[in-house]
């Protein structure tokens, strides 16, 4: 724009619309000088977070079928629900250091992953859980607890606990993506709050458990017995992930700090362990790995606490 003379009433000539003010410009003028232009988008990166909120919805879609539903190789309902958001964890894991690797490093891509996480670390375990209680409290078709309404007070509890994991996902997520540059997604080694994937991974990892237990046959009484532990463990530990979403306590990058690191021999060693134990006991094992890593942030917090006590008596 021209600069208008002092003193001068003269009217200055517009010559093009970028040049006039942005309150005389007409309405869609106005709203498109706003918008930001989007640069290249990676193909491979976004296609593996596209994935992990197809896997999402499709967990959504076989939780809510019935628990005879049979599937791949004769899974139940429940237990495909969970493989699907287990696979949608593990693409979530992936598509982060695919977009490093082929420089598709992009805001779009951390907003995109945000939404992805939302339904499938968020929303999928919030029905798998309902319907594992559902199952396990032996109610029938007619009488789920898939709606607050429910006469059931255990059901209302869980309905609850689901939409308040839901709500705490959401707010997980958005805190991540505000705190953190897009540019700097896999650069960092701890989380503040337990990340939306670990506290899907316990639900389904629990779920898993129980349908495993589910489809022993003749099962003695301790299986019985623990089958009934862990659907009372299911909305117990998902009240406790969302509250620990939200928190401030640290969380280890699994893998930034577990798998991208040099370690010691003996610290290969036991991951090769935890493999084999993987190989004879699948969901114990995978049960076990998430328990043990929603625990370690409390468990980190008290220690520092207990160190520090000492130090802190001493310099009174």
């Amino acid at each position: 724009m021209r600069n208008r003379p002092e003193h001068s009433d003269a009217p200055v000539a517009l010559t093009s619309w970028e040049e006039r003010p942005e309150d005389t410009l007409p309405e869609d003028v106005g709203t498109r000088s706003r918008l930001r232009r989007l640069g290249p988008t990676g193909v491979w990166p976004t296609l593996f977070t596209l994935g992990n909120l197809v896997s999402g919805f499709a967990a959504i879609y076989c939780a809510t079928r019935p628990l005879d539903a049979a599937g791949f190789w004769g899974w139940t309902s429940l237990t495909m629900a969970c493989a699907l958001i287990l696979l949608g964890i593990l693409l979530d894991s992936v598509d982060g250091s695919v977009a490093r690797l082929t420089g598709g490093v992009t805001e779009l891509g951390g907003q995109l992953d945000a939404l992805a996480d939302l339904i499938t670390c968020g929303v999928a375990p919030a029905f798998v859980m309902l319907h594992v209680v559902s199952h396990g409290l032996g109610i029938e078709e007619g009488a789920s607890i898939f709606n607050p309404g429910t006469g059931n007070v255990l059901g209302r509890i869980c309905w609850g606990i689901a939409a308040l994991f839901v709500c705490c996902a959401a707010l997980r997520l958005a805190r991540f993506t505000v705190e953190t540059s897009a540019g700097r997604l896999g650069d960092h080694m701890t989380f503040r709050g337990l990340p939306s994937p670990g506290a899907a991974g316990l639900i389904a990892s629990l779920v898993l458990l129980h349908q495993h237990l589910y489809k022993i046959e003749d099962p003695s009484s301790f299986v019985t017995g623990l089958m009934g532990m862990v659907t009372i463990l299911v909305p117990i530990m998902t009240f406790l992930a969302a509250l620990a979403m939200i928190s401030s306590i640290p969380y280890n990058h699994a893998t930034n700090r577990y798998l991208r690191v040099n370690r010691s021999f003996g610290y290969t060693a036991w991951i090769a362990v935890a493999i084999i134990f993987c190989l004879w006991w699948f969901q114990e094992t995978l049960a076990l790995i998430f328990l043990l890593y929603v625990a370690s942030g409390p468990c980190r917090v008290l220690l520092d606490r207990i160190r520090a006590f000492p130090g802190s008596v001493a310099g009174a």
